[in-house]
């Protein structure tokens, strides 16, 4: 080849794109190849990103006979033969704007995620799809590798340019040695320090991932395969009464519920699925939507059985695997001193939330009262050290009250509202199945922790007494109405979209919640000297 072979980095900030290309330099120098590099800094929605563009020269610099190659500053659309990138949808922004060719250019990308803002602020899931992604890549490239740069840059304790320098030298694209790269990551000192070891490994780990990868395409014929979807084990209650396509829910969902409290909680949990399965057959006996309403219902009723209290808060941070995991995150060695504070503001509602409903009753109605009068709601600020046996012992200590979780009121208000949607859910389904289904994908407006929490119950109540129960409409009027209200609801926090999409329909807006009126002493004026 008389031409040069062009490389695009796409990096995030902090990323060590730039360590990268520079590691790509030095491989070509030890390697004798002419090289060079330009970078075009940029700014993304998330945290800056940073594109490098690469040219090597594919005859060495002894073959040249004192000519010098001319090379070019900027990427070309269509004309690149390598494009690697450390993240997902970085990688499909490159490709919207054509830097790739689908007769030319191997692409070499990260399935890791970092979410815009945009992304973020959504109410309900507003993440893009990742396999749409993946089917973009698979369409705009000659061959291509996604793999997961991130997990192995963990596993090595290095910075994610290690891993991708290895899955750029093993994809074959490069006339260069393994020896080559190598050398480039250690330089010229022969006595490797800690940071350079975690490069080597991380390069190691990211040239068996590629490696491995060519071999497996030598024998199969596909360009792209999804990952696998980890699973468990089918439970013997679910196999034998559920249909196998709600069989993966349900399981993660039984799993879920003996874990947050004990197997009769499961039990009560696969006694509610049945109970809809069975209206769901009587409504499509022969199963020609694949049960959907059943497989949804199964998702959001076991989260919802799973709220969030203080129990289960305290039994979470105090499991072997959070400090596994914390120790991994910071890369705590066993000769490292690691301590760990968690900081708490448990309120009344969340005391009050495992004691009986006579007695949080009158909790609440104190605290409501402290707050009429101008002051702020009561909290107990608390710093524990999970690192200490007495840190440990307290939160070990709060989690084993799981037993009490049933007695309380809060675990009867949840019940009460479970049933209502369950019972609404039943209606629906028996009037028409697609108004079932958008009964039961209203679980999902049940999310997040405190007043998030009851704000969402609070409108999947509304919307459901309103558009379901309390409704006269026809169901298929009923069912377009749901659907409207339930992307309302997940479009902003403040519920005007809801009261919109409410008043649309024929339904009255959200009850405005009481807030009392504080009264503030005037700040005395300054007087000037």
């Amino acid at each position: 080849m008389t031409q040069s072979i062009s490389i695009l980095i796409c990096a995030l900030g902090g990323e060590g794109g730039g360590v990268l290309t520079e590691w790509l330099v030095e491989t070509a120098h030890y390697a004798g190849f002419p090289a060079q590099a330009t970078s075009v800094p940029g700014v993304a929605q998330r945290t800056g990103a940073t594109t490098y563009y690469l040219e090597i020269f594919s005859t060495p610099i002894s073959q040249l006979q004192d000519r010098h190659p001319i090379f070019g500053l900027n990427p070309l659309p269509g004309k690149l033969d390598v494009m690697i990138s450390s993240e997902l949808l970085e990688t499909t922004r490159q490709l919207s704007n054509g830097m790739s060719s689908a007769q030319r250019t191997c692409v070499i990308t990260a399935n890791n995620r970092t979410l815009t803002t945009i992304e973020k602020m959504q109410m309900g899931d507003g993440r893009l799809s990742d396999a749409q992604m993946m089917a973009w890549v698979q369409t705009n490239s000659k061959t291509h590798h996604i793999v997961d740069f991130a997990s192995m840059a963990k596993e090595a304790g290095t910075i994610i340019s290690a891993v991708m320098l290895g899955a750029l030298g093993a994809s074959g694209q490069l006339p260069f040695a393994r020896a080559h790269y190598e050398k480039a990551i250690q330089g010229d000192n022969p006595n490797a320090s800690a940071s350079t070891q975690a490069s080597l490994r991380g390069f190691d780990l990211g040239w068996k991932k590629i490696e491995h990868q060519r071999i497996q395409s030598q024998y199969v014929e596909s360009i792209l395969s999804p990952a696998p979807v980890p699973t468990s084990t089918t439970p013997t209650v679910i196999a034998q009464h559920f249909p196998t396509s709600t069989h993966q829910f349900l399981s993660l969902g039984y799993e879920r519920l003996i874990d947050y409290q004990n197997n009769a909680y499961a039990q009560l949990y696969v006694q509610r699925m049945q109970t809809v399965l069975a209206f769901e057959k009587q409504q499509d006996p022969t199963g020609t939507n694949d049960f959907a309403i059943t497989r949804d219902c199964a998702r959001w009723l076991a989260l919802w059985m799973a709220f969030d209290d203080i129990v289960r808060v305290a039994d979470l941070k105090s499991r072997a695997s959070r400090w596994q995991r914390v120790q991994s995150e910071v890369k705590a060695k066993d000769d490292d001193l690691l301590r760990i504070y968690d900081h708490f503001k448990p309120g009344v509602p969340e005391f009050a939330a495992l004691l009986p409903t006579s007695m949080a009753n009158v909790l609440m109605q104190w605290d409501r009262q402290r707050i009429a009068n101008g002051k702020t709601p009561w909290a107990l600020p608390l710093r524990i050290g999970t690192h200490s046996i007495i840190g440990m012992m307290a939160l070990r200590s709060l989690a084993s009250l799981r037993w009490l979780r049933v007695w309380g009121s809060r675990y009867l208000r949840e019940q009460q509202s479970i049933e209502h949607w369950l019972h609404a859910l039943q209606t629906a389904t028996t009037s028409s199945w697609d108004l079932g289904f958008e009964v039961a994908q209203c679980g999902r407006l049940i999310k997040g922790y405190g007043s998030t929490n009851e704000r969402g119950k609070s409108n999947l109540l509304h919307v459901l007494n309103h558009l379901v129960l309390n409704n006269s409409q026809d169901p298929a009027k009923r069912t377009t109405a749901l659907a409207h209200a339930r992307q309302a609801a997940l479009k902003d926090a403040g519920g005007l979209a809801l009261d919109q999409a409410l008043v649309r329909h024929g339904a009255p807006k959200l009850p405005v919640a009481e807030q009392p009126i504080r009264w503030m002493r005037q700040p005395k004026a300054i007087q000037k000297p």
